[in-house]
């Protein structure tokens, strides 16, 4: 799954630990999520999305996504 996460938090001057932090995960979790090597639960990307006042689709890309 591609995300803009790592394109947000730069511009917002952020480590993938502080982010990480922030949205209660670690920073392997944040560096999972930006190389597309995990896909976040909804929970997870809500918590994303609204820290950086997007809309979770703003954020990840869920075209590549299979449906079930």
């Amino acid at each position: 799954m591609k995300t803009r996460i790592a394109e947000l938090r730069k511009q917002h001057k952020l480590s993938q630990e502080e982010l990480g932090r922030i949205v209660g995960v670690t920073r392997q979790t944040i560096t999972s999520l930006e190389r597309g090597k995990y896909t976040a639960s909804l929970i997870l990307a809500y918590k994303i999305a609204n820290f950086f006042r997007l809309a979770i689709e703003d954020v990840f890309d869920f075209s590549e996504v299979e449906e079930m």
